[in-house]
This record gives structure tokens, C-alpha cells and sequence, in this order.
């Protein structure tokens, strides 16, 4: 990927799908220039891009895209959330700050220094953050001019042992965690989550990691814009902390694909 490129990729799905598959922290990719404002040294790095990174959720969402009745369309991160995380708030709004963790991460997931305490964060955000929520505004945007409603799934994974930086590590880790919000995740959505991924295991709410991700033009405001996060424990699909996957990813395609079928009609 070159500078000019975009650190992001919108998937087209089907004209009449009101549903965006999100995937936002599934690469492990760090341009040089941003590399270099890393304290790590390489294997340091990849140790914690094994812990950081929710491995093979693009390709769990790929999978149910081809499955599904409707094709969803795919926003996918295609830089590492080392460099921004799209889900933080910008500024003092993020809880995460108080871990080294908003949308400039300066500490690892063992809370060990990742850059350096004087790093201004605002080049990074203007480079990449801001450009990301534009573009996911306007897919969301496009979405409720085309059929009148959004639907926006966000794919993430964790670890089955909680790491030191969780805010909120200290509660239930099912081998499915559906994060919701108040306003705009609908009980049906969420019915529906429960019984696709209910194959899988058991299915619990907001813990360890809750809400979901919706563009700020949008959240709190548009009953029109639906949203829902699936965490997925690592150890239900893979090899931790950054091995490959197994057999089980094929499974877990299949139940977010009933998921996207059931949020399509």
C-alpha cells in the first residue's frame, strides 16, 4: 500500500443490502513513516500486534459476505489499530485515554511505553482517523439514501485471558460477546445475534467489551442507522495469541452470515 492509497476499504455489496459489515482492527500492516514513532523493537512489534489484533476477522467476514442471500457491503481497515484506532473517540471524550489507549495508542496491551509520552497525536488523526470516519459516515449515508436504513455489524475478536490494559476485563468472557447501545441496537437485531451465533456457544452482553460503533453524525439521533458488535474469543477459532485459524472459522462464517441474512429482510 502506498501513501496515496486510502488505509481503508469499502467492499460494494448488494444495491438493496442495508447492512456494512465493519472490520476495524483486523491488520496488522504499519506504513514506515509510522513505524518509526514506535519505541518496539521488531519482535516486540509482532508480539504485540499478535496480542492487539483481531486475527481473521476480515476473513470471517469475507466468508459470510459470499454466503449471504443479500451481499453485505464491507468496510475493512487495512492498517493495523496501532496506527489509529477508528472506534476511539479523538479526544478526551475516550474512556481508553486512561489506559495509553485512544485513538494514538502510547501504551501496549501490557501497558508497557508503545511511543513515546511527548508524541503529538493530532498529525495521525488528521493522516488517518479523520479521513476513516468520513468515509464510513458516507457509506452509512449511502445506505439510508438507497433503502431508507443502515445496518452497521462490527466483527472484532478478543482474547480468552484478559489482558492488562481491559478497562473491564474482570467479567464474563462468553465465547461470544454481543455489544449493544441503547439507542441503536433493536431487539430484533439483537434476538437475531443471539440465535445465529448460538451454535457457536454462549452468547453474552457487553462484557468484557461493550457498545458499538456508529458514525457521530448519526449516533444518538438517527433511529434509522441500527448497530451491533460480535466479539468472538479467539480460543472458539484460533491459535493465541496470533496463530492461525482452524476449522471453527468456517462455522463462524456460517452464523454471521444467518445474522446478515435475518438483518437484511
Amino acid at each position: 500500500m502506498t501513501s496515496a492509497e486510502p488505509s481503508f476499504a469499502l467492499l460494494p455489496g448488494a444495491g438493496g443490502s442495508p447492512v456494512i459489515l465493519h472490520v476495524p482492527h483486523s491488520a496488522r500492516e504499519i506504513p514506515p513513516a509510522v513505524r518509526a514513532g514506535i519505541v518496539l523493537d521488531d519482535p516486540a512489534l509482532e508480539r504485540e500486534l499478535d496480542h492487539i489484533t483481531d486475527a481473521h476477522t476480515a476473513e470471517i467476514a469475507e466468508a459470510a459476505a459470499r454466503r449471504a442471500g443479500m451481499t453485505p457491503w464491507r468496510f475493512v481497515n487495512r492498517l493495523s489499530r496501532l496506527v489509529v484506532d477508528p472506534e476511539r473517540f479523538p479526544d478526551e471524550r475516550e474512556e481508553m485515554l486512561s489506559a495509553g489507549m485512544g485513538a494514538v495508542y502510547t501504551r501496549t496491551t501490557h501497558r508497557g511505553v508503545l511511543r513515546g509520552a511527548d508524541v503529538d497525536p493530532e498529525p495521525l488523526i488528521d493522516r488517518y482517523f479523520r479521513p476513516y470516519a468520513a468515509a464510513m459516515t458516507d457509506a452509512v449515508g449511502e445506505r439510508l439514501a438507497a433503502v431508507g436504513r443502515a445496518v452497521i455489524i462490527d466483527v472484532h475478536s478478543y482474547p480468552s485471558a484478559a489482558l492488562p490494559y481491559e478497562l473491564h476485563g474482570e467479567g464474563p468472557r462468553p465465547p461470544v460477546c454481543l455489544g449493544t447501545d441503547s439507542f441503536h441496537t433493536p431487539p430484533e437485531l439483537l434476538a437475531a445475534a443471539r440465535k445465529a451465533f448460538g451454535t457457536i456457544g454462549e452468547t453474552g452482553l457487553d462484557s468484557p467489551f461493550g457498545g458499538t460503533y456508529v458514525p457521530l453524525t448519526y449516533y444518538g439521533t438517527d433511529p434509522r442507522v441500527s448497530a451491533l458488535m460480535v466479539e468472538i474469543r479467539r480460543d472458539t477459532y484460533m491459535t493465541e495469541p496470533g496463530g492461525p485459524a482452524g476449522p471453527e472459522l468456517t462455522r463462524l462464517a456460517e452464523a454471521l452470515t444467518e445474522l446478515v441474512n435475518a438483518a437484511s429482510g
